[in-house]
């Protein structure tokens, strides 16, 4: 039985992990942490100094501000991070990797199955078109979602940079340059609106064809699922960056 903390409890993902966890027999919620009050069948406090329970894994979902107490908290007690938030800065999430050398840390822009499968594709895509073909990326998202690319669209830009032998400049405002599209970008579009979960678009625009990958989200589960997956593949390992492709080779 894995013992889980879920920051950012009283938020839609954390509710939603809760509820995934309970329906499970190899793991428990022990306690939630949110500046929000919120009812639940666990104890929730204000901040993660307050927690008296020991937990074995912590999943985050609440907000890049809380990195800091977060992290002091896991390497004060040896425990064991599953980090899902997203909109890190380049400084925090060299805190997250530094981090992993005493502790075991699961860090990865999406949980989804499908989003890792969809990244190893484009990879494939790109060791086969080479420089023969235009990527862009598109993204949307919810109105209410802050960051702008998502992190789960830079994750798959760094997937394709990194099959490439000299990486692509990543263009974000295509708007302000007027001048002809280079072959060495990848154009990234960010959409908000409504409800939408989270949709991801690769685009390989070749002359006279166009390939294209989609994946789309219809529900916040498929991302509890992934968390939860994580917490009970990540509890007892030595410290460590661990990712999706660490826990489906396991």
């Amino acid at each position: 039985m894995t013992d889980i903390l879920i920051c950012g409890a009283c938020g839609k993902m954390g509710r939603v992990i809760a509820d995934i966890i309970s329906g499970r027999s190899d793991c428990q919620v022990v306690a939630g942490v949110d500046r929000l009050d919120g009812e639940a069948a666990f104890p929730i406090y204000h901040t993660i100094g307050e927690v008296r329970e020991k937990p074995q894994v912590i999943i985050d979902f609440s907000h890049p501000s809380a990195l800091d107490s977060l992290l002091d908290y896991a390497l004060a007690n040896g425990t064991a991070v599953v980090i899902g938030s997203t909109g890190y800065s380049k400084e925090q999430t060299e805190q997250i990797h530094k981090a992993a050398e005493q502790i075991p840390v699961f860090f990865t822009f999406n949980m989804s199955l499908g989003i890792n499968l969809m990244a190893e594709l484009a990879k494939k895509a790109v060791a086969v078109l080479g420089g023969q073909f235009d990527i862009e990326i598109v993204e949307k998202h919810h109105n209410q979602k802050i960051d702008a690319p998502s992190g789960t669209a830079i994750m798959l830009a760094d997937a394709i940079n990194g099959e490439l032998e000299k990486p692509y400049d990543l263009v974000y405002d295509r708007h302000s340059v007027r001048a002809k599209r280079t072959s060495s970008e990848i154009g990234m579009h960010s959409i908000r609106g409504g409800t939408i979960v989270g949709e991801h678009e690769i685009i390989f625009a070749g002359r006279d064809e166009v390939i294209t990958l989609k994946h789309e989200a219809h529900s916040k589960s498929v991302f509890a699922v992934g968390a939860v997956n994580a917490a009970i593949f990540l509890c007892g390992k030595p410290a460590g960056l661990y990712s999706m492709k660490d826990m489906l080779a396991d």
